[in-house]
């Protein structure tokens, strides 16, 4: 992306996870096969394909999702994008956050990926927030 700045790459982290639980250490399937039913669907329905199998199972069903957040996206903040809305948002927004995080459908892994930020970095005041179906 054109913007991306301030990444942070937590694949050290996630190595040393998958290691402990290789060796039988401390850390077991359930501890970190524990993605939520949100979590899952969510990877179902807006999961973007990645073509690396499972670093658990071994599956092909493993999934990227993309959060964003920001104080200029309002009450959109936190919500799911793909990596091409992120790039689009980058051109409309001075500062997003994204955390990519991987999910697989079969065996429920799920592990933060990346972070980074993206924007032109000029600063925008956050949209009103409009009313919506929730506030009634």
């Amino acid at each position: 992306m054109w913007s991306q700045r301030f990444v942070i790459d937590y694949s050290l982290q996630r190595r040393a996870v998958l290691t402990t639980l290789y060796r039988g250490g401390a850390t077991s399937m359930d501890d970190v096969c524990d993605a939520d039913p949100y979590t899952l669907r969510a990877a179902k329905h807006h999961g973007e394909p990645v073509p690396q199998p499972c670093p658990v199972c071994r599956k092909t069903d493993l999934r990227h999702l993309s959060y964003v957040f920001g104080d200029e996206l309002g009450q959109y903040s936190g919500r799911i994008k793909s990596r091409r809305e992120i790039e689009s948002m980058a051109h409309e927004y001075g500062e997003i956050r994204a955390y990519v995080v991987e999910v697989c459908q079969q065996c429920r892994w799920n592990h933060l990926v990346e972070s980074y930020v993206v924007g032109d970095g000029v600063a925008r005041r956050p949209p009103r927030r409009q009313r919506t179906v929730e506030d009634d």
